[in-house]
């Protein structure tokens, strides 16, 4: 473990190293992610700003918020940390440099999801820090409702860390992925809303098939307290499953890797 913390730091610092090479990237991060943000909360702002309109789905202006503040902090987590990596797999598997990370004594999938960051993205994780901030000071919310939705947040990170990573495993027998990672990322963007605003076929599907709501709607409920025991016990334990299912498709698909020279 050690050593796994140590690797990471090194990651870290050279990542940070190359990319201040070109400090006005920054600028252009900080305006996509404010841009990113402004979408989010024109959606909100349509909605709810209509007279006759006090609740959405159950769900007050503020509450709604929470939803959305966990959305764009997820996305910065994607942009941060899970999506450079991902993105990288299919260009190893077809260029064979593959090859480097299955011969480097380490666990190859700890050396895929960690190698690279976009500390350029870190605006989108403030953000999102700073609308849940705001919106939870409006709103009754408890130190206990803040640790369950801390520890269900980091259960939602896990199953966006499964998705992304067994569609980029697929690029072991298809090299171009890219497709499904942005039918992924449209179908997260429902995310930005409470689940429970749209029709019940459609938060079924977002529910059961597609795991979005546990990834912005089930932290947000366990800040306010309106989480179902079902539902705080289900977040953990989808998650697991899939961190075990994702695990055995990696090692599947690293048996069947015969490299871009071969």
């Amino acid at each position: 473990m050690t050593r796994y913390l140590r690797l990471i730091r090194i990651f870290t610092g050279a990542t940070l190293s190359a990319q201040l090479e070109y400090r006005a990237n920054f600028v252009g991060a900080v305006l996509a992610s404010l841009g990113e943000v402004g979408v989010a909360l024109l959606g909100l702002a349509v909605v709810f700003g209509q007279p006759e309109v006090s609740t959405v789905g159950g769900w007050s202006f503020r509450e709604a918020l929470l939803v959305t503040g966990f959305f764009m902090l997820t996305e910065g987590v994607i942009s941060v940390l899970i999506q450079p990596n991902m993105s990288k797999i299919a260009e190893a598997v077809r260029t064979g440099t593959m090859d480097f990370t299955l011969l480097k004594p380490i666990d190859a999938q700890f050396g895929v999801s960690t190698r690279n960051l976009n500390l350029l993205r870190l605006p989108d994780v403030l953000i999102g820090l700073g609308l849940l901030t705001y919106a939870a000071s409006g709103l009754d919310v408890t130190p206990g409702g803040v640790l369950g939705a801390a520890v269900l947040y980091l259960s939602a990170i896990v199953i966006v860390y499964c998705i992304w990573l067994a569609l980029s495993t697929t690029a072991f027998w298809f090299v171009k992925t890219q497709n499904a990672s942005e039918l992924f990322s449209g179908l997260f963007g429902a995310g930005r809303f409470p689940v429970t605003a749209f029709p019940v076929p459609v938060r079924a599907f977002l529910t059961f098939v597609v795991p979005i709501a546990f990834i912005t709607t089930v932290p947000a409920q366990a800040m306010t307290g309106g989480l179902s025991l079902g539902l705080a016990l289900a977040s953990p334990l989808v998650a697991a499953v899939l961190f075990v299912l994702t695990r055995l498709f990696w090692k599947k698909a690293v048996a069947s890797y015969t490299s871009a020279s071969s």
